[in-house]
């Protein structure tokens, strides 16, 4: 289930009776089908890729893609309007990452394809300069699976995602000192461990 600090947020968002969002949200929770469709449609592209920022191009993106929308359904009865219905979404998806983050270890590796590496850097690079960041990008999430779940998904939602240590606090459940030191700590890793792969 969604923790309840998921829900809440510094600032409450006003809406009126007219808001299209509210109307969506309204018809969802009332039962109906192409209402709750229609919000799959808006948000499913974000949320799919904000799983891959997190985790990397694991196999099992579709099935927690899946997953974050059965956690919304779910929470749709009990959410407030007090932030936009996309900011939710995105605390359920760092949620459920974090979900499988932690009982990740105890499954096998997923090999890392060259269609999954090539679908996460900027389209029309030269040969060259693709190869090369496919290669950083391979080394960035092997080291990043090395990390502990809380470490890593702060140091994305931080240092990837540009989000305030405030920001990534709210939708970790966690304070922004302890985001911050998270942040650091993953830092101060992954340095240490490229410094050990470069001595090699």
């Amino acid at each position: 289930m969604i923790p309840s600090a998921l829900a809440e947020t510094p600032r409450k968002r006003e809406r009126s009776s007219e808001d299209p969002e509210s109307a969506l949200i309204e018809a969802a929770r009332g039962g109906d089908p192409a209402a709750f469709t229609r919000i799959y449609r808006l948000h499913a592209t974000t949320a799919f890729a904000r799983l891959t920022r997190l985790l990397g191009p694991i196999a099992e993106r579709e099935d927690l893609l899946q997953k974050v929308f059965l956690e919304l359904h779910r929470a749709l009865r009990t959410f407030r309007g007090d932030a936009s219905l996309g900011t939710f979404v995105r605390r359920i998806t760092a949620h459920v990452a974090l979900g499988y983050l932690r009982s990740w270890r105890r499954r096998p590796a997923v090999p890392l394809e060259p269609e999954h590496l090539a679908s996460m850097i900027a389209p029309g690079l030269p040969p060259d300069e693709a190869a090369r960041a496919r290669q950083d990008l391979r080394q960035l999430l092997d080291l990043l699976d090395r990390l502990r779940p809380k470490k890593r998904l702060a140091f994305v939602l931080v240092a990837v995602e540009g989000l305030s240590c405030a920001e990534a606090g709210i939708e970790l459940g966690a304070s922004a000192d302890a985001v911050k030191q998270r942040v650091l700590a993953a830092r101060r890793e992954l340095k240490a461990m490229l410094a050990r792969k470069e001595a090699r």
